[in-house]
C-alpha cells in the first residue's frame, strides 16, 4: 500500500527526520530506508539498534504520526502514478484484488477510506494480523487465503525489497515497481516482471 499505491513513503521520511531533530536524534535517510516495507516490531528494532535501548520509540512514533496527520490535512494523500489505470484494467478483467500491507489495520483502513480506494478491493491483510512481517510470506499467504486463491495463481505488486522477498517466499509472482529503494541483486533475481510505474505494469495484463 504505502509506496506502491499511495505516495506516503516520502512524507514519512520527512516526518521521521523532523521528529528526530525535534527530539534530539539524528535520524538519517539511511535509517528510515531500512524500515520500508517491514513490520512495526521490526521497525522499532531498527531504531533501537541505531540509537540504543533508551531511544523513546513510542514518543518519536507519536510525533511522526502527528506530523503526517498535519501534512495530510494540508496536502491530502497522493496516489502513485498509474494506480487507477492498473485497478481499472483488473476491474474490466474481473480479477479480484487484495491489499497486503505491513501497516496496522486501523491506520491502513483509514488511508484506504480517505483515498476512496477501499471499495476496489475484495480482501485485506494487515500487519497486525500476522505473526511475522515481511520478508516472511505470512501476509501474502493470508491475502491469497482471503481471496480464496492459491498463491501460485496470484500476482503481487511491490516497491520494497522486503515485500519482494515475501512474495517470493509465498510462491507469488512479483511485479517490482520502484519507489525509493532498489532491491539487492539476489532479491531482484526473483522478480517476475519490472515496471517503471503502475501504468506500465497495467500494460502487462491488458
Amino acid at each position: 500500500m504505502d509506496g506502491l499505491m499511495l505516495d506516503t513513503e516520502r512524507p514519512s521520511l520527512r516526518a521521521w527526520k523532523k521528529a528526530g531533530e525535534r527530539m534530539g536524534f539524528p535520524i538519517t535517510e539511511e535509517v528510515v530506508f531500512r524500515t520500508i516495507g517491514i513490520s512495526e516490531g521490526a521497525v522499532r528494532k531498527v531504531y533501537l539498534d541505531a540509537f540504543g535501548d533508551d531511544f523513546p520509540y513510542l514518543e518519536v512514533r507519536a510525533k511522526v504520526k502527528q506530523l503526517l496527520d498535519e501534512e495530510v490535512k494540508r496536502e491530502g494523500i497522493s496516489l502513485r502514478p498509474g494506480l487507477l489505470v492498473l485497478l481499472d484494467v483488473f476491474a474490466r478483467m474481473g480479477v479480484p484484488l487484495a491489499v497486503a500491507t505491513s501497516t496496522h489495520k486501523e491506520r491502513a483502513l483509514w488511508k484506504l477510506e480517505y483515498t476512496g480506494l477501499r471499495p476496489r478491493f475484495a480482501a485485506f491483510a494487515f500487519g497486525d494480523e500476522v505473526e511475522r512481517g515481511k520478508p516472511a510470506p505470512d501476509i501474502f499467504l493470508l491475502a491469497a487465503e482471503r481471496l480464496g486463491k492459491n498463491p501460485r495463481d496470484c500476482v503481487g505488486f511491490e516497491d520494497s525489497p522486503a515485500g519482494l522477498a515475501g512474495l517470493h517466499a509465498a510462491g507469488v509472482r512479483s511485479v517490482f515497481v520502484k519507489d525509493l529503494l532498489e532491491p539487492p541483486e539476489e532479491t531482484h533475481a526473483t522478480v517476475w516482471r519490472r515496471a517503471q510505474d503502475l501504468a506500465e505494469a497495467a500494460a502487462l495484463f491488458g
